[in-house]
């Protein structure tokens, strides 16, 4: 029986600082990349439209309101929550089967798309021209689902599935941390804060969500270690010096404090944008302007994230990261503010998405009033065309009562009469 391989202290504390460099590594580049990936052409809000502009169409993004903000760390709790009673009183070994198929399925939607993300300006710099296709599902003349897709999409999808394939039958841990970087780049691309206010609103109730969750209750870590999917980014404690057939043991950060903290870093990024064309109209895509706000928050977390794992390491327990990039990230982006004498400009300002979400949202209610103020009318109209006989009835009414009334005047007539000719009786 062979003996179970104990490495010296000096081989783990090495194998330590590699793990932590590479989650670094994994954790900075998707929150870089998606930065510049979430932005948008920089539109002249003075200038015409072109036809040229739907040819040059961005991806449309989800934005997240104030009110979204608000209940994040509720729904998150929920489902956390949640998550740790399945696996309490059911067989984790089921549960996992159905979370490696859906993240498998989502794992080829997000590599596909990074991929294409990824090859498409090497085949534009090739000057290789790919044909685009349409594909527009509608019912009753109404759309219910566009889709654009070219030939890279197709190859790319292909290789995807076999990549999902590789995962699901090996759980291998590069794998998963493919589809995982996949996940953070696709998060911090599409999803987008409308205002700071928002962001700062949603680090903060994730702060008090990380630190309850921790500290407070066994929940997250059991979570962590019982779900079976690429929902983080691992590495081995030990990479270099294992013994052949060795299992390994890993170090791992979860995709929450690189995605959550990483739209934050993009918003700062678009608000780099705004200052720039406003001063400079025809920016269009270029990237070639000042970035203050991104480069104090990009470092800002970079040195949050580095804290956390020092004090990881030198009490040798789980900490909630957010703890120290939640106020990294928000502290980086007020005192910018106020060393550049902008603070009222940050608090003041909304994202285009913001802008498109809140007037989509005011035309949605405008159009519900209206469908209300036609569906009373409607009411209002039946029960007129159902009461034709009360109308009829009122004149009727009315001419009953007016012959009473004449009826009442005559018989005081009469009796006045019959007094006359009493009185005249007596004298």
């Amino acid at each position: 029986m062979t003996e179970k391989f104990v490495p010296s202290p000096e081989m783990a504390e090495r194998g330590l600082y590699v793990a932590y460099a590479a989650l670094s590594t994994m954790a900075v580049l998707p929150i870089y990349f998606g930065s510049f990936g979430s932005l948008k052409k920089w539109k002249n809000p003075k200038a015409k439209k072109s036809d040229d502009d739907s040819d040059d169409e961005d991806e449309t993004t989800e934005s997240m309101s104030l009110e979204d903000a608000y209940m994040f760390p509720i729904f998150g709790s929920m489902t956390l929550f949640g998550l740790y009673l399945v696996f309490r009183y059911v067989d984790k070994t089921y549960v996992n089967y159905l979370l490696t198929a859906y993240f498998g399925l989502l794992g080829v939607m997000a590599t596909t798309q990074v991929g294409v993300n990824c090859v498409a300006p090497i085949v534009k710099l090739a000057g290789i021209n790919v044909d685009k296709w349409n594909l527009t599902l509608t019912k009753n003349k109404k759309e219910l689902y566009a889709a654009k897709f070219t030939i890279l999409h197709l190859i790319l999808a292909v290789l995807s599935v076999f990549l999902s394939g590789y995962y699901v039958a090996t759980k291998n841990w590069i794998a998963s941390n493919l589809f995982g970087i996949c996940f953070a780049l696709n998060a911090i691309q599409l999803l987008s804060l409308d205002s700071f206010k928002t962001g700062m609103i949603l680090l903060s109730g994730l702060f008090l969500y990380d630190i309850f969750w921790v500290f407070g209750t066994e929940v997250m870590v059991s979570v962590a270690k019982n779900f079976d999917a690429p929902v983080k980014v691992i590495f081995p404690r030990l990479f270099f010096g294992l013994p052949a057939g060795e299992p390994y043991q890993f170090a791992m950060l979860g995709l929450g404090d690189i995605v959550i903290p990483g739209v934050f870093v993009a918003l700062c990024l678009r608000f780099d944008q705004y200052l720039a064309g406003n001063k400079n109209p025809s920016l269009g895509r270029s990237t070639k302007f000042p970035k203050p706000y991104f480069t104090a928050c990009f470092i800002a977390y970079a040195l949050g994230l580095g804290t956390t794992i020092y004090v990881m390491h030198t009490f040798k327990a789980a900490q909630p990261a957010l703890l120290y990039l939640s106020p990294a990230c928000i502290l980086s982006v007020i005192f910018t503010g106020l060393a550049r004498g902008e603070i009222k400009k940050v608090f003041s300002y909304t994202s285009e998405e913001g802008i498109e979400a809140a007037k989509a949202k005011e035309a949605e209610e405008k159009k519900k009033a209206e469908e209300k103020k036609k569906a009373e009318k409607k009411k209002d109209d039946k029960k007129t065309e159902a009461s034709p006989v009360k109308k009829e009835d009122e004149p009727v009414k009315i001419e009953k009562s007016s012959s009473a009334d004449d009826s009442e005047s005559e018989n005081k007539s009469k009796a006045r009469k019959r007094k006359g000719g009493k009185s005249q009786k007596k004298k």
